[in-house]
């Protein structure tokens, strides 16, 4: 090449890389795809709307509190130099900024009453999740989710082994004995979250020890609440520790081979409600399931799901529907679920509560525990130890569906939902049995 075409080249090239950056810097100044400017016309609306008192009720009020200042935390997160970097960035940012919103009571009464009810009886969780977990199973490889199976199950236990160990031997060293280490501390925080976990953990803990519910309810939240923000923050260092290592993460994938599978296909709208019905329909076949079967829902769900897409019952159309709402609810709604689960089941008296050092150590011991156990078992069954550690390890020590979506937010991993959430709630009724054996030993 001539000293004439590589100046030509060169020039080019630096042409290229001025139109890449001027792009990223157009986008920086734009939310959800909107120029700042408008974005901001939206918010000072909102707000109106809001501190005025004339917010709608229902549905459209929750949801446009959410998503508009769901979007304006997490953009912030973004930006702030040691939170994007090590701490979830827009997500940490988005669930305890609106805690904090709660805490500080900045946020009307009647907006969180709202939230509340949208969150829960309405069940934005749950549609949030259903389309996450048809979408992303249909969107596998069938061939390799046959090839994961019960291996998953490996990761769990690691997880559960490490927290137990870890937890003992750092209550040793702080003063915790062995029996608060694991029974108050570990166990709770492995057992998927408030409903699935703690409610009946502590009925069995009642049983067994005699107090009533009541009492080791108020003994256990701070546990979860505290090792849910750890979840979190691990999540992130876990991303950050994968950018650093690659040989350490699949970005995303938990086995080599397996991906979501990335079709070049246009986006349908009536595709995207044929993939909305898809994600109901399995859902409330997860329900029906349970009626008959002692398992939760969203377990049943996930095997349904995965069994029609090994056996090749689910037409194409209805695989890429899936796809597409699922692509479609988590690039548009996860912010505003994440300011949802901070106004509904964050509760920052909790875990202010419970900030005393040994605590902490303690807690962050647990977590810890559960990363390590997860990733060197996973890594044992030739799963990424990246992705082990986040979906069976982080996902068993956080507060069961909302943690699940916070961690794997923080993580930049929403493709491991489904293994999440085989964590959160085989895993949560496993820690349930594993109590009901261990405490009559420990007592």
């Amino acid at each position: 090449m001539g000293e004439s075409a590589k100046k030509l080249h060169k020039e080019e090239l630096t042409a290229n890389e001025l139109k890449v950056y001027d792009r990223k810097r157009k986008d920086q100044l734009k939310i959800m795809g909107l120029p700042l400017v408008w974005f901001a016309v939206f918010l000072a609306i909102t707000l109106v709307t809001l501190y005025t008192g004339n917010l709608p009720t229902g549905m459209i009020g929750s949801l446009l509190v959410m998503v508009v200042l769901g979007e304006a935390l997490g953009w912030i997160g973004d930006r702030l130099p040691i939170i994007k970097s090590y701490l979830g960035g827009g997500a940490i940012v988005a669930i305890f900024g609106s805690a904090y919103m709660v805490y500080a009571g900045l946020l009307p009464e009647s907006v969180i009453t709202g939230v509340d009810e949208f969150m829960t009886t309405g069940g934005f969780l749950d549609f949030y999740i259903a389309a996450l977990i048809t979408g992303s199973i249909l969107g596998m490889n069938s061939k390799v989710l046959v090839k994961i199976g019960v291996r998953y199950f490996v990761p769990i236990f690691g997880a559960v082994i490490g927290a137990m160990v870890i937890a003992g031997i750092v209550g040793f060293l702080i003063g915790f004995s062995v029996q608060d280490a694991v029974l108050v501390i570990a166990l709770p925080i492995l057992g998927g979250g408030m409903g699935a976990g703690a409610i009946p953990m502590a009925q069995v803990y009642s049983e067994f020890l005699g107090n009533p519910p009541s009492y080791y309810i108020s003994i256990l939240v701070p546990a979860l609440a505290l090792g849910n923000v750890f979840a979190i923050v691990f999540a992130s260092l876990l991303n950050s520790l994968g950018n650093k290592m690659p040989s350490l993460s699949g970005n995303g994938q938990l086995i080599p081979g397996f991906k979501i599978e990335e079709k070049q296909s246009s986006f349908d709208i009536s595709k995207m409600g044929i993939g909305l019905l898809a994600a109901l329909l399995f859902f409330a076949l997860g329900h029906l399931l349970g009626a008959f079967i002692p398992l939760h829902p969203y377990a049943l769900m996930i095997m349904l799901v995965a069994l029609v897409k090994i056996l090749d019952l689910i037409p194409e159309t209805v695989v890429e529907g899936a796809s597409q709402w699922y692509q479609f609810v988590a690039k548009t709604w996860t912010l505003a679920l994440l300011f949802g689960i901070g106004v509904a089941f964050t509760d920052l008296d909790s875990v202010l509560a419970a900030l005393s050092l040994q605590y902490i150590l303690l807690v962050a011991g647990v977590v810890f525990g559960a990363v390590l156990g997860a990733a060197l078992l996973g890594r044992l069954v030739g799963f990424y130890p990246i992705e082990s550690a986040i979906s069976a390890g982080l996902c068993m020590v956080n507060m069961g569906g909302t943690g699940d979506v916070a961690v794997l937010s923080a993580a930049k991993r929403m493709q491991l939902m489904p293994f999440a959430q085989i964590a959160s709630r085989l895993g949560g009724a496993l820690i349930l049995l594993l109590a009901g054996l261990i405490i009559p030993l420990l007592v």
